[in-house]
């Protein structure tokens, strides 16, 4: 089975707010891609330092770079879908400006969406593995292979990015403006739901950078993640009770280790909690209670 993906226009969305130098590690990741034609749109989101010109600059030299500019920031989600309706690309990813791509992404992740396509197996998106960044480490991820919406009511196992066709996106609506947090989660979840599973290529193609930064917006204020949760578990009025304890548990992983208060609990056990994961709150509390207590 022969597969040509050669001449297939492929976009990438960046966002950027005044991180000249991740945004410029993030860039160089891209025009070093070993598929053509890509065209990047990068949204400046109302940078005050020197992102502005630099981009600028970049764009006069390399024709496929596509700058669009915010006087004043409209956030990232605004920015996003700002750049998915003017990409010009039959299919379309996205890059966080924090972030990069391994050089082979792009290629890989098109080839292999047009050969399911060509086999007839049904899918949304498709996704790969990531190299985490964390401190001086560098930690494959061990996703799982296909991914539905019962799944990511568990666990986000996709991560921050989907490789789709330009018309997945739209029929999915975009990202969701309206949301404090969780904009990626809620966006892969109304893709499986509208347009079938995605699918993994097995291979760590995106580098993701988990350290701790202040400017971390995913691990911010508790009070947003747990607003989230509400926005999006209103979308699925036909969701299980175990689904919906299963999102709402998505709120207390290790991810954010937010502290667990007498709220929380009350609200799980409104949810129909069982004994065990009544049990399981309950330890996750009491353990980050004496962690917070020792680093004191």
């Amino acid at each position: 089975m022969t597969i040509v993906s050669e001449g297939i226009l492929v976009s990438i969305y960046l966002p950027t707010k005044d991180r000249r130098e991740l945004v410029q590690a993030a860039v160089e990741s891209v025009l070093a891609q070993t598929h053509r034609p890509i065209e990047l749109i990068v949204v400046n989101d109302g940078s005050t330092d020197s992102t502005r010109a630099w981009l600028d600059e970049l764009a006069a030299t390399h024709d496929f770079v596509r700058v669009i500019h915010h006087e004043k920031p409209l956030g990232a989600p605004r920015s996003r879908n700002e750049a998915i309706r003017a990409a010009r690309g039959e299919w379309i990813t996205g890059l966080d400006d924090d972030d990069e791509f391994e050089p082979g992404r792009v290629e890989a992740l098109l080839h292999f969406a047009l050969t399911l396509e060509k086999a007839g197996i049904a899918f949304s998106a498709v996704y790969s593995q990531y190299n985490t960044v964390r401190g001086g480490s560098v930690l494959p991820t061990s996703k799982r292979g296909s991914v539905g919406l019962d799944d990511l009511f568990v666990n986000n196992c996709v991560g921050n990015q989907i490789f789709a066709r330009k018309q997945v996106f739209l029929d999915a609506g975009l990202f969701d403006e309206s949301l404090p947090a969780w904009q990626d989660l809620d966006l892969i979840m109304r893709v499986v739901h509208t347009g079938g599973p995605a699918r993994i290529f097995d291979a760590p193609l995106y580098r993701f950078r988990d350290d701790e930064r202040d400017d971390r917006i995913s691990r911010k204020l508790k009070t947003r993640i747990l607003d989230a949760y509400r926005h999006v578990v209103a979308k699925y009025p036909q969701a299980s009770p175990a689904a919906r304890r299963a999102l709402y548990w998505q709120v207390f992983g290790n991810h954010y280790g937010f502290p667990v208060e007498w709220s929380d609990v009350r609200s799980y056990v409104a949810l129909g909690a069982t004994p065990r994961e009544l049990a399981r709150m309950l330890a996750t509390g009491w353990r980050r209670r004496r962690q917070a207590a020792s680093s004191r």
